[in-house]
């Protein structure tokens, strides 16, 4: 099957019940929820581990038992993990994978 591309603002495309934009910033509450709820192997970071970053984004990750798992998310929901006890470091540990980056 061949692949079709439309000239669109892909976060405004909807299944008809929500928009991409919609859940991208539901996965990333749920995330931060789980992060909140698991404080002990949480961890956030302002940039990676080689220092860069994306304008307008942070790095958050869990050490999860089958592995680790890190997620970028918008620096509007920084303080949604303060005070919490997750660890804050100005550079994420190397990562197998970051999941979630919209590069922009």
């Amino acid at each position: 099957m061949g692949k079709i591309t439309i000239e669109c603002d892909a976060g405004k495309v909807s299944d008809g019940y929500h928009t991409f934009d919609e859940l991208y910033d539901h996965r990333c509450h749920l995330f931060a929820a789980l992060m909140r709820s698991n404080p002990d192997i949480s961890w956030r970071a302002n940039n990676h581990e080689d220092g860069t970053m994306f304008d307008g984004w942070f790095v958050a990750g869990m050490h999860l038992p089958n592995g680790d798992i890190s997620y970028h998310l918008p620096v509007s929901m920084w303080t949604l993990l303060d005070g919490k006890g997750i660890a804050t470091v100005n550079k994420g540990p190397k990562v197998g994978r970051t999941y979630g980056g919209r590069y922009r």
